[in-house]
C-alpha cells in the first residue's frame, strides 16, 4: 500500500509496504494577509457585553474628551483600539470601557506613519481627538493640528476606513478674531482652521466638530477657574472685567454623544456641527456664578477687576509661560487668555449638536456638581451637603 507524505508544498516520494502511513503536515500559522470584515460579526444586542461592528481607532484616547467618547464607544459594544505614546500603564485604566477583549493598546507616534496604520488596519471608525492647548519645543501647533492632522485624515483614507470624526474648535479661522491680547490673535484658532481644510482634501468624507469651552471631570474650564493661580488672591482679573465677552460652553458628555450618534449615522459624513451649550452668558456673569458656587462670594472678598490695569498679573502669566513650559501651572498661558476673552461665534447656518439628537445640559444643572470639591470651608467644619440655599443663577445673556 502507497503512503502519500505532505509537508507543506512538498510531497515525498510514495512509500511501499502492507501498512500505508498518510501524513500531512500543514502549518501551525497563517500567512494571510488579508483584512477581514470585522464589522460582519455582530454579536449580542447592543450593549457593553456585545459586538455592534464597530471598530474604532480613538487617536487622544487618554485626554479629557478621549475618555468620555471610548467610555460610550464601549458601553454600545463598539471594539476599540487605542493608540498611546509615552508611559504604557496611563491608558491602562482605559481597559473598562469594553468587556473583555474589546480594548486593545497600540504604541504609535503622530510623526511615524508605520505605527499610524498598525493602529487602524481593522478599524472602520477613525476619531481624531489629538490636540495641544499651548506649543512645546517637541510639538508646535501646526505639528498636531494641521500636519498630524492631515496624516491621519490620508493614512486613514488609504486603509480603506469608513468614516473620520475630527475634532476642531469654534472660532476656527485662518484670521481669527483678535480680543486686544494678542498680536494676529490665536495662533491656536488659526490652526485649527488649518487643519479642518488639511482633513477635508486627505477624506472629504469626514464629520467635523467645533466645540466651545468644554467642561466636565479633569476638564480644563471648571479647573482653569478655580485654581488659585488664576486670581490674586480674592481678586479675579478678566480683560474688561469679562463684560465684553460671551460664552456658550457645553457639557462634555453632551460632546460625547453627539460624536457616537454622528458615528451611526451614515448621513453626517462630510458635516460640520457646532458643539455647544444651549445658553449663551456673559463670561462675568460665569465667572461670578462659579465663586457663588464655591461659597467665595462678596462676604469672602471676591472682588472682579479690570486685568487690563494689573501688570503683576501681567508678569505672572509670562513669568508661568516662560519658567513652565511643557505644562503651564493651573493651565495661565497667554494664549488662553486671548481664547478666553473671544465671544463664542455661532453660525446659524452651521447644524449644532441639537441637530444630532442631543439633549442638552445646562450649566445650572451641571456646575454645582463640578465645583463641589472647591467649597470654601469644605474640610474645616463646614459640611457641603448641609442644606443651604443654592447659588442664584447666572443671567442668560440675551
Amino acid at each position: 500500500m502507497a503512503a502519500v507524505v505532505n509537508t507543506g508544498s512538498k510531497f515525498l516520494k510514495p512509500q511501499s509496504g502492507v501498512i500505508g502511513i498518510a501524513y500531512v503536515r500543514t502549518n501551525n500559522y497563517s500567512t494571510d494577509d488579508r483584512v477581514y470584515n470585522l464589522a460582519s460579526l455582530k454579536r449580542g444586542t447592543g450593549g457593553r457585553s456585545s459586538f455592534n461592528g464597530i471598530v474604532a481607532t480613538v487617536f487622544g484616547a487618554t485626554g479629557f474628551m478621549g475618555r468620555y467618547v471610548c467610555n460610550r464607544l464601549g458601553k454600545i459594544g463598539s471594539q476599540l483600539i487605542l493608540p498611546y505614546r509615552g508611559d504604557n500603564y496611563e491608558p491602562f485604566r482605559l481597559k473598562l470601557v469594553g468587556d473583555l477583549g474589546q480594548v486593545y493598546f497600540h504604541p504609535y507616534h503622530l510623526r511615524d506613519e508605520e505605527s499610524i496604520m498598525k493602529c487602524i488596519k481593522y478599524s472602520n471608525v477613525v476619531v481624531n481627538l489629538v490636540g495641544r492647548d499651548w506649543e512645546t519645543k517637541n510639538f508646535k501647533f501646526d505639528d498636531v493640528h494641521v500636519e498630524g492632522a492631515r496624516r491621519l485624515a490620508r493614512l486613514a483614507k488609504k486603509a480603506g476606513v469608513e468614516r473620520f470624526i475630527h475634532l476642531s474648535a469654534l472660532n476656527a479661522s485662518e484670521a481669527p478674531e483678535e480680543a486686544g491680547i494678542l498680536k494676529g490673535g490665536s495662533k491656536y484658532l488659526a490652526s485649527k482652521a488649518r487643519g479642518e481644510l488639511a482633513v477635508l482634501e486627505e477624506f472629504p468624507e469626514a464629520t467635523i466638530f467645533r466645540p466651545s469651552d468644554v467642561y466636565g471631570q479633569e476638564d480644563r474650564f471648571v479647573r482653569y477657574y478655580a485654581h488659585a493661580w488664576r486670581r490674586q488672591g480674592q481678586y479675579f482679573p478678566l480683560w474688561h472685567k469679562g463684560e465684553r465677552t460671551v460664552k456658550q460652553p457645553v457639557a462634555v458628555s453632551d460632546v460625547a454623544t453627539g460624536i457616537i450618534n454622528a458615528i451611526k449615522d451614515p448621513d453626517t459624513a462630510g458635516q460640520i456641527y457646532q458643539a455647544v451649550g444651549p445658553k449663551r452668558y456673559l463670561l462675568s456673569e460665569l465667572v461670578d456664578y462659579f465663586y457663588r458656587i464655591m461659597r467665595k462670594d462678596d462676604e469672602w472678598g471676591y472682588t472682579r477687576y479690570d486685568m487690563r490695569w494689573d501688570p503683576l498679573f501681567q508678569l505672572r502669566v509670562t513669568l508661568t509661560e516662560k519658567l513652565s513650559v511643557n505644562w503651564p501651572i493651573g493651565n495661565l498661558h497667554w494664549e488662553k487668555i486671548e481664547r478666553e476673552h473671544l465671544t463664542d461665534d455661532v453660525k446659524p447656518d452651521i447644524p449644532t449638536l441639537e441637530d444630532l439628537g442631543v439633549n442638552l445640559t445646562t450649566v445650572e444643572q451641571q456646575m454645582p456638581w463640578e465645583f463641589k470639591p472647591w467649597t470654601f470651608g469644605i474640610y474645616r467644619g463646614q459640611d457641603p451637603d448641609e442644606p443651604q440655599a443654592p447659588a442664584s443663577h447666572p443671567k442668560v445673556f440675551a
